[in-house]
């Protein structure tokens, strides 16, 4: 009987030693474990402080030149392209010159000698001695006063002579008629005769440029003369470039809806050209000390906007009021304060009350 006893006793231990090893590692197993892990969703944080946000009204155009003159030859006569000083050559395309400045001679000695100027100078100065000298006798009661007033005639009469053919002999000599730079020198060969009316050259000042623009009339109250305005060129990104309002029309176009204004560009580095298309911004409005924060970080909903801001490791749905929007970022009127800090990445996946880790 004892050994009976014994024989179930280990038949029953080789049955539930297996099964109850078997319900241990089924009690280990993952799948079945009690333990949840917390998951940490990782954010770029930026603590909010004050800024300034403007707001502008773009429009585009094409720039032209602050001054320009094309220059044709006023007479007959042989062709000499003068000698730049500054390069020792030949004035060309591109070259800056001053006021002033002689860049072409029209030679023509008939011309010059029908202007007699040198007889015209004498003459002027027969004239001056000899009013000064009627004038001291008049003072004395030596001649009549219409003696002196002819005199005085004579005077004028030469004076002018004089004058008239000194400016027919300036034809002679091209000269820039303000500081500006070389646009177009058609070829002419040195030594040659041209007609008179031959184009010689053009002239640009562009140290300042101007620009047309049409806005619609709903910013007639918001634009005025002396506002400042930034030009945006591909040419000129590296550069910013500024410019004001110098006119505005009081008129509103009855087809377009649009009123017409001038800007003026400063221009000194000459980045601009004459001829270029650039995109220009009026300064409308600019707020300083305001909660500014980037536009990509606010998400639409039907119910309004919102931010997430984090406190304490947790992230929390803020709703906010906006106000002036500029290209990249929006100012907020309400629903965050200084100081708070903003979620700038990994937003996408949050939600209010959302357990954060912040990564640099």
């Amino acid at each position: 009987m004892k050994k009976l006893i014994t024989g179930i006793v280990q038949a029953s231990c080789q049955v539930l030693l297996p099964l109850l090893a078997m319900m241990v590692v089924s009690s280990c197993s993952p799948e079945n474990s009690n333990i949840k892990t917390e998951i940490k969703i990782p954010v770029s944080v930026v603590t909010i402080k004050p800024q300034s946000i403007s707001r502008f009204i773009e429009t585009t155009g094409t720039v032209y030149s602050f001054k320009e003159a094309s220059i044709k030859s006023e007479l007959t006569g042989i062709y000499t392209l003068k000698r730049n000083p500054n390069t020792g050559r030949p004035f060309s395309l591109g070259d800056q010159v001053k006021a002033g400045q002689e860049l072409i001679r029209i030679e023509d000695k008939e011309f010059q000698n029908t202007l007699q100027i040198e007889g015209k100078r004498l003459n002027l100065e027969l004239a001056d001695n000899n009013l000064k000298k009627q004038q001291s006798l008049y003072d004395k009661g030596g001649v009549t006063q219409t003696e002196l007033k002819n005199s005085a005639i004579s005077y004028v009469n030469a004076k002018y002579a004089f004058e008239n053919s000194e400016i027919q002999l300036m034809k002679m000599s091209v000269r820039a008629p303000f500081d500006g730079v070389i646009v177009e020198l058609p070829y002419h060969t040195d030594g040659v005769k041209i007609d008179q009316g031959q184009s010689l050259l053009k002239v640009m000042q562009y140290d300042k440029l101007l620009m047309d623009v049409k806005l619609p009339e709903k910013y007639l109250a918001e634009v005025t003369l002396n506002q400042r305005v930034q030009i945006a060129n591909y040419n000129v990104a590296k550069d910013t470039i500024y410019g004001r309002i110098s006119q505005i029309s009081p008129v509103i176009n009855a087809d377009t809806r649009t009123f017409q204004s001038v800007l003026q560009i400063d221009n000194e580095k000459r980045l601009l050209r004459p001829g270029m298309f650039i995109k220009a911004f009026i300064l409308s409005e600019k707020r300083d000390g305001t909660i500014v924060i980037p536009k990509e970080t606010v998400i639409s909903r039907q119910d309004g906007k919102v931010v997430f801001t984090v406190e304490n490791g947790i992230a929390t749905e803020k709703k906010i009021t906006t106000g002036l929007e500029s290209l990249d970022v929006i100012e907020v009127v309400s629903g965050l304060k200084v100081n708070d800090r903003l979620v700038i990445t990994g937003f996408e996946t949050l939600r209010n009350k959302s357990k954060v880790s912040i990564i640099q």
